[in-house]
């Protein structure tokens, strides 16, 4: 690894000064990514701006069915919420099938959906529920914060607070892990509230999570895993790999969508 100067921030605004400081700073929080980077010299930031101390942007509060999840809180304690998993269970389920234990308790939420990897299952959910992102400088809707394969709507220097979302109805995640990293060739989230159905695919695209309108239409109006069998899922823009082809990916988003909707029925 590079030299690189370490700082520890106790609130959201001191890491936005210090990292505004920097040369080149990075944020550090669960570092489930950042630390292997930088460990096989793809990354090399000046400064490391240590958020985990960041009080300010970890918990989670429900309020009827309105939630708000801090950026800093960890998959183990989004699985391990009760008050969550009563309004939302797909979103318990889904934080309790990343990675492994010591993965689920270093690995946040925020650092998931700032990352935006295109096998992480958080973007799928955030996608899904029509979440919205916020951060230490304004709002973002999910639907124009993930802009792309390691992309989103970030500008730099701009940090995660917390995200929020109206929990649906009913709503379900179900993933195909690869069994060695348990990242998803394939997951999809379903969620059916007031504003309708979102069907959130992630694992499967080569440009990142993406929103199935053709299932979303097809659940619109009958709710059911049987309603999906008419819908065809093209190859085309799916990713292509050694774990498994375009086809065999656009398989899996036809067979999780439906054990999803399943599940939340």
């Amino acid at each position: 690894m590079h030299n690189t100067n370490y700082h520890k921030a106790s609130s959201a605004s001191e890491a936005a000064s210090l990292l505004s400081g920097a040369d080149d700073g990075a944020l550090l929080a669960g570092g489930q990514t950042l630390i292997p980077t930088m460990k096989q010299r793809l990354a090399a930031p000046s400064d490391l701006v240590d958020i985990s101390g960041a009080s300010d942007m970890r918990g989670i509060t429900v309020s009827g069915n309105s939630v708000t999840i801090g950026a800093m809180t960890t998959h183990a304690e989004v699985a391990a919420s009760k008050e969550l998993a009563a309004v939302c269970p797909g979103i318990t389920s889904l934080a309790g099938g990343i990675g492994d234990p010591a993965v689920r308790h270093r690995g946040t939420l925020g650092g998931s959906v700032a990352n935006n990897d295109p096998a992480a299952d958080y973007p799928a959910a955030m996608l899904a529920l029509g979440a919205t992102i916020k951060t230490d400088k304004r709002e973002i809707a999910a639907d124009d914060f993930f802009t792309g394969m390691f992309s989103t709507a970030l500008d730099e220097g701009e940090i995660i607070t917390s995200v929020s979302f109206t929990a649906p109805a009913s709503c379900a995640y179900a993933k195909f892990p690869n069994p060695a990293s348990r990242y998803a060739m394939c997951g999809v989230f379903v969620a059916k509230g007031d504003s309708g159905v979102r069907v959130a695919v992630t694992g499967a695209g080569d440009d990142g999570v993406f929103r199935q309108s053709d299932m979303e239409a097809a659940l619109a109006s009958n709710f059911s895993a049987g309603a999906l069998d008419g819908v065809s899922v093209s190859a085309d823009g799916m990713l292509s790999d050694i774990h498994g082809d375009a086809a065999y990916r656009a398989n899996l988003v036809k067979v999780m969508a439906k054990r999803a909707v399943a599940a939340a029925s």
